[in-house]
């Protein structure tokens, strides 16, 4: 007859209401490829507006270089994170001895 296995014990911790920010090596390296991408672009944009006489053209190029750096110092924001106080505030699961 094979053994029965015993249920694990219930969990005695409240889920976290909030998840904290803390970001994972892998957040890390999306954020900075993303980074990558909007300053490549921006400086794009903006070679390009230097580049063109047409007024018309130039504002478009100069607005659409100037959504990109905004992208990236939004992107910047989201690294700002002290992972070590985040992670300190989270309770920790009990050890069963």
């Amino acid at each position: 007859m094979p053994a029965l296995m015993t249920p694990p014990q219930a969990q005695t911790q409240a889920p976290i209401p909030v998840p904290p920010r803390v970001i994972t090596t892998k957040d890390t390296m999306y954020l900075k490829d993303a980074l990558s991408w909007e300053l490549i672009a921006f400086k794009k944009f903006h070679f390009y507006a230097q580049q063109v006489s047409d007024p018309q053209i130039k504002q478009v190029l100069e607005k659409t270089g100037q959504m990109h750096q905004r992208h990236y110092q939004k992107l910047l924001t989201h690294l700002q994170v002290d992972n070590n106080k985040a992670m300190a505030t989270l309770p920790r699961p009990q050890q069963n001895q």
